[in-house]
């Protein structure tokens, strides 16, 4: 089992993405609970990508949204940063 770790930065950011998106509270704990067992699930999309500020890998919640995560292989930890849809974490338009 992998261990999540989540700063109090993203516990910040996750509370208010909840509020403003209270209907995929089921979507996102399912997402913590397959991260927590398999990280590499079909179902989470994870994958690696790099923006100007950033260097890690994200999972989906669902097609529209997304977690961005560290994910440290070696010592099974993952390290949660941002949650929000596409711009939020890929800073795309």
């Amino acid at each position: 089992m992998y261990k999540l770790l989540f700063p109090s930065s993203y516990e910040e950011k996750a509370k208010k993405f909840l509020k403003k998106h209270p209907e995929l509270l089921k979507q996102y704990s399912k997402t913590l609970q397959l991260l927590e067992i398999n990280p590499y699930h079909p179902s989470l999309r994870l994958h690696q990508f790099k923006t100007s500020s950033f260097e890690g890998y994200s999972v989906s919640i669902n097609l529209s949204y997304r977690i961005s995560i560290e994910f440290i292989v070696s010592e099974q930890e993952i390290i949660f940063v941002n949650i929000g849809d596409h711009q939020d974490i890929y800073k795309k338009k």
